[in-house]
């Protein structure tokens, strides 16, 4: 049984030097891996990614992370990734890692996401060049994605983005902003690449549990979502849900 601790959407910044850590203390006595699904600082300044770096950097476990879209508003996104990075975090688009955790194997894949609406309310690759992009932006980060879950050999493996690949794990959100919050393209890389779970965050008002159309768990971890510093979930070859270590959970 591996334990994944996760969370997203903590948007580093100045004013929260000393305040992440405390809240973490504890998370390698309950976690064996700690994936953070993006939306690291506020602004995608690297000062703030340093702020975040620092805070993690003690914590004796592997961290392994997706940068979110406020990563990537200072147009520093490879300032952002040497911070994180220099903190022993692993930073993941479009790429994969493995983690050794006793006799079992966990492989994450991971990439940032991109928008684009669900089945039945989404964009088309039709139209003036700017929706094209949009939408082959979204097809190309998808695919990238379920090609590195589908490279990996191991005992489990968790797909790790920001942005959503389900509807129901955006409910609480408005209608109107869904296609800025998530892609059908990333459930069916989930559902193709062969996850065991799927993490996301990004939609502060949305929903924690969902599944994609092929029957893959999905975890909305976005900090405002589960309302605390993390979320521990379990797998394993005999595991049902993923929230069977709820007891363990922050």
């Amino acid at each position: 049984m591996i334990r994944v601790a996760a969370f997203g959407d903590v948007h580093a910044g100045a004013d929260s030097v000393g305040r992440v850590r405390p809240a973490l203390e504890s998370v390698a006595d309950k976690a064996d891996v700690l994936l953070v699904a993006g939306d690291l600082t506020q602004r995608g300044i690297p000062d703030e990614a340093w702020v975040l770096a620092k805070e993690l950097r003690e914590l004796p476990l592997p961290k392994i992370a997706v940068l979110g879209n406020h990563d990537y508003h200072d147009d520093r996104r490879d300032d952002v990734v040497d911070a994180l990075t220099d903190a022993g975090i692993e930073v993941l688009e479009g790429s994969s890692t493995v983690v050794e955790v006793r006799d079992t194997t966990i492989g994450i894949a991971g990439a940032k996401g991109f928008g684009g609406g669900f089945a039945g309310a989404s964009g088309s690759d039709f139209g003036e060049p700017e929706m094209k992009a949009f939408m082959r932006h979204s097809k190309k980060v998808a695919l990238a994605l379920e090609t590195e879950l589908a490279a990996l050999d191991t005992d489990v493996k968790v797909a790790l983005m920001h942005y959503s690949p389900i509807e129901e794990t955006l409910r609480g959100e408005r209608l109107e902003i869904y296609p800025f919050l998530g892609s059908y393209f990333l459930a069916e890389a989930v559902d193709h690449g062969g996850a065991d779970l799927a993490l996301h965050g990004h939609a502060h008002g949305g929903s924690e549990k969902g599944l994609t159309p092929g029957g893959v768990h999905v975890r909305n971890v976005a900090i405002p979502v589960i309302n605390s510093a993390y979320r521990v979930y379990c797998l394993g070859p005999a595991n049902g849900s993923p929230d069977d270590c709820a007891p363990d959970n922050a």
